[in-house]
């Protein structure tokens, strides 16, 4: 044990040796994996972090949920299936949730929601514009949950007598009131009807999933309290449904399209008049696309690193030959070949491990400009920092160990003569 860490320790300061008295020829040779490492890391941090904020938005949507709409979320109109064939289709109905319900085994949640988006919110002299606004039944925040800021969350009561009660978002409430919590028993006007704030949402961020609820910039109203002030087809219509723990996406999805076309009336020939969106099936979509962008950061990336394995490997040719005498020194005094070889394979990984750790520094920079725009926090994950010193380790091995086997071979005679 000993012996090793006397092996590590006399390594890593030749190293620093060699860094110290050679810098040009070191930083130049160190440059390609720098900038190797700089662009594998870069890219998965980046590309990590994105989908990561991506794939938190899409679960959010529910878990083990599938959205039952006359529009395929997949495609948004396009692909195969024409437009006006999604137009035609006739929307969901409230009345269909009892039978979607009643029909399907596999059911443990179901809710029915409406949607209309830039309306204005008045309160007093003050208004607010582009708020969306949601009409939920009762398992809507059991299917979609989030936690309640301030006041309360929309009762059983106010669901079925339709009170003229909503719950608000983090960042209406803050326009509208200036502190979040004063909102909680104002009343305000939308559409020239009043209703009262009963619950603030907890603040939410902002999300990169397009088409996601924008919960802090929402209103969240009872079903049948929305209806009175906007029709049902024209509001975006659609069912939330989420599955038992022990059942799957595919089975459920599978008994859902049964009960539809039941509930529809649709002959074996005739084809589906509606879509069941799971939320499963984004994440699958996301990460196959993120698959592709970190491939092409790879190729990138390794391309930089074998340039810089030369550059490592070069340095320790050179090194090898202005220390032949001290090679054969060691080995006339009774150095093996491991030792020798060992001390030159660590000191070409902790160089390479140096040229790692600059790009490193140069990804963590690099996440903490990109933090700010993109509203989220980029960071480099556990995995990836054991990745990147993996990749230093084997890139420095790799390129030392020919040398490396050169400078355990020397005959100690020729290389003490070699002077």
């Amino acid at each position: 044990m000993l012996k090793t860490l006397h092996i590590l320790a006399a390594s890593f300061r030749l190293a620093w040796q060699e860094l110290k008295s050679n810098k040009l020829r070191t930083f130049l040779s160190l440059f390609g994996v720098t900038i190797g490492i700089f662009c594998i890391i870069g890219v998965l941090t980046t590309v990590d972090s994105l989908e990561r904020n991506i794939k938190d938005g899409i679960n959010a949507l529910g878990s083990n949920t599938i959205y039952i709409d006359k529009w395929d979320y997949s495609q948004g109109g396009n692909g195969d299936y024409p437009w006006w064939r999604y137009v035609k289709r006739p929307e969901p109905k409230y009345e269909e949730m009892r039978l979607i319900r009643a029909k399907t085994d596999g059911i443990e949640k179901i809710a029915f929601t409406l949607n209309v988006g830039n309306q204005n919110a008045v309160y007093e002299k003050d208004m607010i514009q582009n708020v969306n606004l949601y009409g939920v039944t009762e398992d809507f925040n059991s299917i979609q949950p989030f936690e309640i800021e301030y006041g309360r969350y929309l009762s059983q009561s106010d669901m079925e007598r339709g009170t003229a009660t909503a719950v608000i978002g983090y960042e209406n409430a803050e326009k509208l009131f200036g502190s979040p919590e004063l909102a909680v028993g104002k009343n305000i006007s939308i559409k020239n009807k009043r209703l009262t704030i009963v619950g603030v949402i907890e603040k939410q961020g902002k999300s990169l999933l397009v088409g996601g609820w924008s919960f802090d910039n929402s209103f969240i109203l009872p079903y049948k309290f929305f209806r009175t002030l906007y029709e049902e087809k024209y509001s975006q219509p659609k069912f939330m449904v989420q599955g038992k723990p022990n059942i799957s996406t595919d089975g459920f999805k599978d008994e859902l399209k049964g009960t539809m076309r039941a509930i529809h009336r649709l002959s074996p020939s005739e084809e589906d008049d509606f879509s069941l969106n799971a939320v499963s099936d984004f994440s699958d979509a996301i990460t196959k696309l993120f698959s592709s962008i970190k491939l092409g950061g790879w190729l990138i990336g390794l391309l930089s690193l074998v340039v810089g394995a030369f550059g490592i490997a070069n340095i320790m040719f050179v090194t090898v030959r202005e220390r032949t005498p001290v090679i054969g020194l060691k080995k006339a005094i009774g150095a093996k070949k491991r030792t020798i070889l060992s001390e030159f394979l660590l000191e070409s990984a902790f160089i390479c491990f140096i040229g790692g750790a600059i790009g490193l520094i140069l990804v963590y920079l690099l996440a903490k400009i990109l933090s700010g725009p993109l509203n989220f926090n980029v960071y480099i994950s556990y995995p990836v920092l054991s990745l990147a010193i993996s990749i230093c380790i084997v890139i420095g091995i790799l390129a030392g160990i020919i040398p490396a086997t050169i400078a355990a071979r020397m005959d100690p005679v020729a290389a003490i003569r070699s002077k």
